[in-house]
C-alpha cells in the first residue's frame, strides 16, 4: 500500500435529531442524522408520521380519515 494517500480516521459521535449520540469511527469529523435506531419506527414499534409538504393530510383528506380515526 502507498503511504500518505489514505484519509484521516477519527472517532466521532454522530448526533441524531432526537438527541441520541452514537460513537464510531469515520473519515468525517462530525455527522448529524435525521433518524436513528433509537427513534426509528421499525426499531421502536411506534408509528411516527414524518410529514413532508402536507402529504399525510392530503392522503387522509382524500380517503376521508382523520388522525383521530386511526
Amino acid at each position: 500500500m502507498k503511504k500518505d494517500i489514505h484519509p484521516e480516521y477519527h472517532n466521532i459521535k454522530a448526533q441524531c435529531a432526537c438527541g441520541n449520540e452514537v460513537e464510531f469511527g469515520s473519515v468525517l469529523t462530525e455527522m448529524k442524522v435525521e433518524i436513528c435506531s433509537a427513534c426509528h419506527p421499525f426499531f421502536t414499534g411506534k408509528q411516527k408520521l414524518v410529514d413532508t409538504a402536507g402529504r399525510v393530510e392530503k392522503f387522509l383528506k382524500k380517503y376521508g380519515r382523520t388522525m383521530d380515526n386511526k
